[in-house]
């Protein structure tokens, strides 16, 4: 299997756990991203794409984790499998010291959904699942901090907790697209509507990071964050197990009004 024949280097459009990645970034970040972008694109794909049987899929998965880290330890020849891609991945690690950890997390995270969905498994718990968006989400938001120079452990507080709330809310959007595919994340134990309030709650509590997110990135992180919390809104008002809610014109316009009177919260004082 190999994303090289079919993916462009040029563009980040669809990576659903990229919070800030368009055009709207600096020209001097987009390689990195792109090149991180089409990592997880490559991962996603072989996870979740075609007609492999679950072992296929978790062999593909351990080639790319080998192909990565032999690439990065020059004790390998470059990837058969996945060359351009994996080499831009490289030119791009090292010249901006991108924490592999990282992308060894989300790929663990691919793999544990090929393992949950061959088994049938669902999530026992709440926290069973956040374990999950902690590897499958949180990095993706931690590595685009990183690549803006923002190490504060409070802003990398509220990106993992950003980057969780989109995780959860594309959970509960797309029940009836998922649970058909024998892919169930509404853990056995959970209230639909808890957890869309939890969602909301995490949503809010990583909102003033679009404070600390320079230029026009931090702009559209707003947007990021007012989408979640009007297709939580949505949600709440649809019956995600048979429809997936939609956003409309007024809806958009709504996110922008929202966006644009974001404003810091003042300092607490104990």
């Amino acid at each position: 299997m190999s994303s090289d024949n079919t993916k462009t280097m040029s563009s980040v459009d669809h990576y659903e756990n990229f919070p800030v990645a368009s055009v709207l970034c600096p020209p001097r970040l987009r390689p990195p991203i792109v090149a991180i972008y089409h990592f997880a694109r490559t991962a996603d794909d072989i996870a979740d794409e075609g007609q492999a049987s679950a072992e296929e899929r978790l062999h593909q998965l351990a080639t790319l984790k080998s192909d990565l880290l032999n690439g990065l330890q020059h004790s390998g020849p470059v990837s058969p499998h996945w060359p351009k891609m994996l080499t831009a991945l490289w030119r791009q690690i090292n010249a901006f010291d991108i924490p592999v950890t990282w992308l060894l997390a989300l790929l663990s995270a691919f793999e544990q959904d090929v393992i949950y969905t061959r088994d049938q498994r669902r999530y026992a718990d709440r926290q069973e699942l956040l374990d999950y968006c902690e590897r499958s989400a949180n990095p993706i938001g931690r590595l685009l901090l990183h690549l803006y120079g923002i190490e504060e452990p409070k802003a990398l507080a509220q990106s993992d907790a950003v980057c969780t709330a989109l995780q959860l809310i594309n959970f509960w959007q797309d029940l009836s697209v998922d649970t058909p595919r024998n892919r169930w994340y509404l853990p056995v134990d959970a209230n639909l509507k808890d957890e869309l309030r939890f969602a909301r709650e995490l949503m809010n509590q990583g909102a003033g990071l679009v404070h600390q997110v320079p230029g026009r990135a931090g702009w559209e992180l707003r947007l990021v964050v007012q989408g979640g919390l009007r297709v939580l809104d949505k949600i709440a008002q649809t019956d995600t197990f048979l429809h997936r809610p939609r956003l409309n014109v007024a809806d958009v316009a709504l996110m922008l009004w929202r966006s644009a009177w974001m404003r810091p919260m003042p300092p607490t004082h104990g």
